[in-house]
C-alpha cells in the first residue's frame, strides 16, 4: 500500500500519478504497487515538483510497519531509538510561553471538567 500527499504541484505529476494510483481527494493519491515502481515514481516527484511538497508513505517489514519520504516539508524524518519520527522545527516563542497567534489557556479542558464533575 502507498499513499501520496502533495501540495502545490504542477498539473504534470497529478496526471502521472493517475497512471499509477487513485486519486481520493485533490493532492491525496492511494494504490498498491511495487517496490520498484514506487522509487520510479518518488523520482518522478522529486525531477518535477519545483516549489511544492510531497509526502510518500508505504508499508514496510518493520517495526511501524511503514516507512516515509518527505520533500519541502518543514518537518523532517528522524530515526529514534530505531523509530522513525517526525521532528518540527522549533518555533521561539514556544520556549517563552508565549506562541505566535492566539495564546493557550492553561487548566482544565472543558471535556475533562465534564468527566472530573461528572456533568
Amino acid at each position: 500500500m502507498i499513499v501520496i500527499v502533495l501540495t502545490a504541484a504542477p498539473p504534470k505529476i497529478r496526471g502521472h500519478l493517475t497512471r499509477w494510483l487513485f486519486e481520493i481527494s485533490p493532492g491525496v493519491y492511494v494504490g498498491k504497487v511495487s517496490a520498484r515502481v514506487r522509487e520510479l515514481i518518488w523520482e518522478q516527484i522529486l525531477d518535477n515538483i519545483r516549489d511544492g511538497r510531497a509526502v510518500m508513505v508505504y508499508s514496510a517489514n518493520n517495526e511501524q510497519g511503514l516507512e516515509f519520504k518527505t520533500y519541502g516539508q518543514e518537518w523532517s524524518p528522524v530515526d529514534f531509538e530505531g523509530l522513525e519520527l517526525i521532528m518540527r522545527p522549533h518555533d521561539q516563542g514556544e520556549s517563552s510561553g508565549k506562541s505566535q497567534g492566539a495564546s493557550r489557556r492553561k487548566g482544565w479542558s472543558n471535556a475533562s471538567r465534564y468527566r472530573r464533575f461528572g456533568r
